[in-house]
C-alpha cells in the first residue's frame, strides 16, 4: 500500500511572474523537504510552494523528492495553466531561449542595475513563454497589444507593472529581436497620478518611539533623518558617515549616482550611541553575524512591529518615512531643488508631487463653504 503523499505541479503566475506551484495535503517532513529545495517560496496568496519558471527543472525537483512523496505533473505536460501563463515545456522557453540569454547579456553590458536586470529579462521571458508556439520573427505589434490586455491589465496589475513590461519589450524588440514588431507603436500606459503617502510628524515620533531596540530604532530613524530609499540605507558602510562634515555619503544610489545628505549633531549622537554598542564590522548595519548586511525583510519586519506597538494601523512601508521627509521640508520652507538633491530624484517633475501633499499649503485655502 503507498502511504506516500502526492505533489501536484501547476503552472501559474505570481506577482507577474511565471511560476510553477507546488502542492500537497500538509505534511511536515515533507514541507522541510519542499522548503529546503533551491529556489522555493511561499505564497501566502495561494497558500502553497512555488519555484520560479526559470529556475525550475523538472528531473532534479522528482529526484529530490520522490522517496518522499509521489509527483503528478500532469498538468505542465498537458500544456493546462492556472491562468494560461505557461506552455507546454516547463523546463525552457525553447526557440527564443538564445534571445533571452543575449537580452540578459546586453542589460548587463549596458550596466542596468541587478534588479531592473530581474525586472526587465522577467517580463520578457513571461511574454515569450506565452507565445512560445510561435517564433519571435513572426510576433507582431498585435502579439503585445494581446499580451498586455489578457495577462496584465485584465489581471489587475499596477500601471507601474505595465510601463515595466513595455519598457522591456522595446528594449528587447529593438535591440536583440530584429522582427517586423513596430517598437515605437508600443504605447505605453496613462500615467497614474498617485499623490504621496506621508505620515504627520506626530506619527514618525510615535513609531520611532515604540522601536526600543536601539539598532532597529536608528535604522528607522536614518531613514526619516537623510530620506533614504530602503537599498540606500542597506547599502551603507561606516565610512559613509562623514561627522566632522555633518555629512552622510548615499554612494551608488538609483541610477549609480552618489549623493551627500546633511545630517545634524542629534543623528550624529544617534549613530556613535549605535556604534558603541554593535560595532559593525563591513555593514553600518549587519545581520546576526558578523559582516552580513542586513536583510530588507527583517527590515521590514521591524516596521510593522514599530507600527503594532505604536498602534498605528496605517499600511506604513518604509518609503511612506522617505516622502514624510521631503514633505516636512517642503512644508518648513527648504526649496524644492534642494529637497530634489537630497533625494536623489534625476527630474525636478518627481519632486514636484510633494507640493501637493503639504499641509500648511493647503491649510491656507479657505473653502467658499465658510462665507455662506
Amino acid at each position: 500500500m503507498n502511504l506516500k503523499p502526492t505533489i501536484l505541479l501547476e503552472p501559474a503566475s505570481h506577482r507577474g511572474i511565471a511560476v510553477v506551484l507546488i502542492k500537497f495535503p500538509y505534511n511536515h517532513v515533507l514541507a522541510e523537504k519542499v522548503k529546503r529545495y533551491r529556489h522555493t517560496t511561499w505564497s501566502q496568496t495561494k497558500r502553497c510552494w512555488y519555484i520560479p519558471y526559470n529556475h525550475f527543472e523538472l528531473t532534479p525537483f522528482c529526484q529530490y523528492l520522490e522517496p518522499f512523496a509521489n509527483i503528478n505533473y500532469s498538468a505542465l505536460n498537458s500544456g493546462s495553466t492556472e491562468n494560461g501563463c505557461l506552455g507546454k515545456h516547463p523546463e525552457r522557453i525553447g526557440i527564443n531561449a538564445k534571445l533571452l540569454n543575449a537580452f540578459t547579456i546586453w542589460l548587463t553590458h549596458k550596466r542596468y542595475s541587478p534588479n531592473s536586470i530581474k525586472v526587465y529579462a522577467d517580463a520578457v521571458k513571461q511574454f515569450l513563454t506565452v507565445c512560445q508556439t510561435k517564433p519571435s520573427e513572426q510576433l507582431t505589434n498585435e502579439d503585445i497589444v494581446g499580451y498586455l490586455y489578457d495577462h496584465v491589465v485584465q489581471k489587475g496589475y499596477s500601471f507601474a507593472y505595465q510601463n515595466q513590461v513595455v519598457s522591456a519589450l522595446k528594449l528587447f524588440f529593438r535591440e536583440i529581436a530584429k522582427t517586423e514588431i513596430q517598437v515605437e507603436s508600443i504605447n505605453r500606459p496613462r500615467r497614474e497620478h498617485k499623490l504621496p503617502n506621508v505620515l504627520s510628524k506626530e506619527e514618525v515620533k510615535a513609531i520611532l518611539e515604540a522601536t526600543p531596540n536601539l539598532k532597529h530604532r536608528t535604522m528607522l530613524s536614518l531613514v526619516y533623518a537623510c530620506g533614504l530609499r530602503r537599498s540606500e540605507l542597506l547599502n551603507l558602510k561606516s565610512t559613509d558617515v562623514d561627522s566632522k562634515r555633518h555629512m552622510l555619503i548615499v554612494r551608488n544610489a538609483k541610477g549609480y549616482k552618489d549623493r551627500l545628505v546633511p545630517i545634524s549633531d542629534k543623528t550624529i549622537r544617534m549613530l556613535r550611541d549605535y556604534y558603541k554598542l554593535y560595532r559593525p564590522w563591513v555593514w553600518l548595519f549587519e545581520g546576526q553575524r558578523s559582516g552580513e548586511q542586513y536583510s530588507e525583510t527583517s527590515l521590514q519586519k521591524v516596521l510593522r512591529q514599530s507600527l503594532v506597538n505604536a498602534r498605528i494601523s496605517k499600511p506604513v512601508t518604509l518609503h511612506w518615512l522617505r516622502h514624510s521627509y521631503a514633505t516636512h521640508l517642503l512644508e518648513a520652507g527648504t526649496d524644492l531643488r534642494f529637497i530634489q538633491e537630497l533625494l536623489g530624484h534625476k527630474s525636478s517633475k518627481t519632486t514636484e508631487i510633494y507640493t501637493h501633499v503639504t499641509e500648511k499649503s493647503l491649510q491656507k485655502i479657505k473653502s467658499p463653504f465658510d462665507d455662506l
